[in-house]
């Protein structure tokens, strides 16, 4: 199941609770968000949609504590029960924390690998205005609007530039396009000006962005890639080929699976709020998920050992992460090698 699965889901059952009466609430969300939790040991999505409608219901006991937690254990005994979900608890003041079914993991491993960098793309856009922004005067605000144009059409939506369309509250670096290339190279530079937050100032140190070490964060998410297109590379000499069948129960392999399933829904995010650093920022904690899920479950044989089921899941899911940074790499107009 995926995230945007699991959203309808949730939807589906608020629907169904209000129509049985079981919920009286004002208004039903037109949305159900659901995110990774940020906490391990938390399922596999979490969701606040419980406290959202707290706020709502009929009456004076609207919008407390123990209301969000009684529209919370309504929503639990409906979710528990559905299919493609194995567990649902309720957290603090009422998040509900979902797990999947095992299957569903491998399921939506498999749906990655079918779409290949196409995964992520949506219609979560189409039909909304359209997005018009204004041309920029520095070189970071050109960057981050052509990546922002780039989301928008990827979510389906509309996106030009245009005289007195919205302009992009960037801060400026105080350099030239040139300038910044011939110190950094595009690849940094891209990654220098889209991974701060557009209200800070970029770090522009050659000395930690060309770094070949693990300090520096663009240089885990490109070498994360390279080493998945390593492992297929050997497995191929080994006989050991991608097939995601088997259940990713390990929590470093859980974490990776919720990281790849939540990559649509970024990008939705990063297109809304035109914020490409929060792509940045991800593809960031798909890479170090990688490597804990690469050195906790090793993808191909060591040593003596024969190639296995175990083996092809877990290199099927090291292919689909792979897929994901070099997507959202390009995304970001940064290239993705195949070495490092």
């Amino acid at each position: 199941m995926t995230p945007a699965q699991l959203s309808r889901t949730v939807l589906q059952t608020v629907r169904r609770a209000v129509e049985a009466d079981e919920l009286r609430v004002a208004v039903v969300p037109e949305r159900v968000k659901v995110q990774t939790p940020r906490r391990a040991g938390c399922g596999d999505y979490a969701t606040n949609v419980a406290l959202q409608l707290a706020g709502s219901i009929d009456g004076a006991e609207g919008g407390g504590p123990a209301a969000a937690l009684r529209v919370a254990e309504v929503l639990r005994r409906r979710l528990v029960r559905t299919a493609g979900i194995a567990a649902v608890e309720i957290a603090g003041p009422g998040f509900l924390n979902i797990t999947v079914e095992p299957g569903g993991h491998a399921e939506l491993v498999r749906g990655v690998l079918e779409r290949g960098e196409a995964y992520g793309r949506s219609d979560a856009l189409a039909g909304t205005p359209a997005v018009r922004l204004a041309p920029g005067r520095d070189v970071r605000g050109a960057v981050v609007r052509a990546v922002v144009l780039r989301l928008v059409d990827v979510c389906g939506g509309e996106a030009e530039v245009a005289d007195g369309g919205e302009v992009l509250g960037v801060r400026g670096v105080g350099l030239g396009a040139e300038e910044l290339l011939s110190r950094l190279g595009s690849d940094a530079a891209h990654w220098a000006l889209l991974r701060a937050a557009a209200h800070d100032l970029p770090d522009l140190d050659p000395g930690r962005l060309l770094a070949q070490r693990e300090s520096n964060a663009l240089f885990r998410v490109r070498y994360a890639h390279a080493r998945v297109r390593g492992l297929l590379r050997n497995g191929r000499e080994l006989g050991v080929h991608s097939d995601p069948d088997s259940a990713y129960d390990h929590p470093t392999a859980a974490a990776l699976v919720s990281l790849l399933g939540d990559y649509p829904r970024l990008l939705e995010s990063a297109a809304r709020h035109r914020a490409p650093d929060r792509l940045a920022r991800h593809l960031e904690a798909t890479a170090d998920a990688f490597f804990r899920f690469h050195d906790a479950c090793p993808p191909l044989p060591r040593g003596e050992q024969k190639p296995s089921a175990a083996h092809r899941s877990r290199l099927a899911l090291a292919e689909a992460a792979g897929t994901v940074l070099a997507g959202g790499l390009h995304l970001l107009g940064i290239s993705a090698p195949e070495h490092l």
